[in-house]
């Protein structure tokens, strides 16, 4: 009986809300990253720690900052948000797909505190939870441009982590984008089910290469390696994250490209302001927080000033990736003449576009 109360009153303990307030009435805001990777990938998790350097260098004396690298997908990572609150965080920047429903479980349990979930709508009505999204398949179709451009096989390879919508857009987007200067062009997709596993990677790379494949695109959480076995074998390479041209200096073409320093500084600003409300918010390439990476060595002049072209011209509107009428490849209608895509639409995206060759699991 003894040891049954006790448990019990862990349990209550555990379940009271917290008394944190994220106003930092009491100093600076505290602000914890979490990311699913090491922030020295040269990609996704880099990205998001970059940002919160920026942060802590924006925001001196307002915020004090930690990172938590290579947290799981798992009941891992809802331990070490539990953790930062005990520890007097009050903003947790939640960064990997899969971290969505323990974010909601910690945020249900402490209401004083905010936590922002990266790149997937927060339907749970958990109130101190908001979503943050940052387009990338708009700096996807542009490479898509670049790379049909310089193909001379017509074969370009994709390797995808996992078949979810942000990977399924940029799928599309970079053959769309690559068909739209060369309708010739084929993209072969291969899944390595994992947001990091580089010897996945590397054989992927490796079985794109003996299909023919001339220029190799990705969305997976550190690029290095795929740009490596590019370079290796004298083939381009599309990048992600960031710039990978110090990786591949002969074959690195442009890529998409994270900026989440401004963007932490806005959402902590609001927090301090007591302005801050859960919203599900997405930022396309006009918004600055993801761009167009810097061209490689290997993009002739007038290929950049067409993608500059290009670029300027969707961030002004006057051109959009996805637009009607748009089918599947097998025929079948998505999206109507003279539809734009809103982002129920992106979200639920489970489809491949006309040119794209692989297996799409079904869920």
């Amino acid at each position: 009986m003894k040891r049954f109360l006790t448990a019990l009153l862990i349990l209550a303990l555990y379940a009271m809300p917290s008394q944190i307030s994220p106003s930092a009435d009491n100093g600076p805001l505290k602000v914890g990253l979490i990311t699913v990777g090491s922030a020295n990938d040269a990609g996704y998790n880099y990205a998001h720690d970059q940002g919160r350097l920026y942060l802590q260098k924006q925001m001196a004396g307002k915020v004090e900052t930690s990172v938590a690298e290579n947290i799981p997908e798992s009941a891992e990572v809802e331990r070490v948000m539990e953790k930062m609150v005990s520890q007097g965080t009050t903003f947790i920047l939640s960064t990997s797909y899969g971290y969505l429903d323990p974010a909601m479980r910690v945020a249900s349990r402490h209401p004083n505190i905010v936590i922002m979930q990266c790149g997937r709508e927060n339907k749970t009505g958990v109130k101190n939870l908001g979503d943050y999204n940052c387009i990338a398949y708009e700096s996807q179709y542009i490479s898509g441009t670049v790379a049909g451009r310089l193909t001379k096989t017509n074969e370009l390879g994709f390797i995808g982590a996992h078949p979810v919508p942000p990977v399924l857009q940029d799928v599309n987007a970079f053959t769309l984008g690559a068909r739209s200067v060369n309708p010739k062009v084929k993209v072969h997709v291969v899944w390595t089910n994992s947001w990091s596993d580089p010897a996945s990677e590397s054989e992927a790379a490796q079985g794109l290469i003996e299909q023919h494949v001339d220029v190799l695109a990705m969305h997976i959480d550190s690029p290095i390696v795929v740009a490596q076995v590019a370079e290796k074998n004298g083939i381009y390479c599309v990048g992600f994250h960031a710039d990978l041209h110090k990786y591949a200096p002969k074959g690195y073409l442009t890529g998409q490209a994270w900026n989440w320093g401004p963007l932490y500084v806005k959402i902590a600003q609001s927090i301090l302001d007591k302005t801050w409300k859960s919203a599900d918010t997405t930022y396309h390439m006009k918004d600055g927080y993801s761009t167009l990476a810097p061209f490689g060595k290997a993009v002739p002049t007038k290929v950049q000033e067409d993608a500059i072209k290009l670029k300027k011209k969707i961030e002004d509107g006057t051109y959009v990736v996805f637009q009607g009428p748009l089918t599947d490849r097998d025929g079948k209608l998505k999206l109507a003449a003279g539809t734009k895509p809103d982002p129920a639409f992106l979200n639920r995206m489970d489809f491949f576009v006309p040119g794209v060759e692989g297996v799409l699991p079904k869920k």
